[in-house]
């Protein structure tokens, strides 16, 4: 398996640990960005489209706050940029 499909794994299982949410997609938009001056292929950009009524029902920079807790560490040193969508 590629590191990439290994890192989106371990994002979604903390993810569904801690939110148990009724959908969940992650997706690697790193490709888009590559001609970004200050890329690093080191970093990924991800698209995060979850679907929970838990999330949905607080405001929505409530909302992100839990995301980027719970991703807190991979927002340091993997994530680039993470982009929520939350239906």
């Amino acid at each position: 398996k590629s590191e990439m499909i290994t890192f989106l794994e371990k994002l979604k299982t903390k993810i569904n640990n801690e939110l148990n949410p009724e959908q969940l997609s992650l997706i690697d938009n790193s490709y888009l960005h590559s001609k970004h001056k200050s890329f690093d292929s080191n970093k990924f950009h991800i698209k995060l489209i979850i679907k929970s009524e838990k999330l949905k029902n607080m405001k929505k920079i409530d909302a992100h706050k839990v995301i980027f807790s719970i991703l807190n560490e991979e927002m340091k040193n993997k994530i680039h940029a993470l982009e929520i969508e939350i239906k």
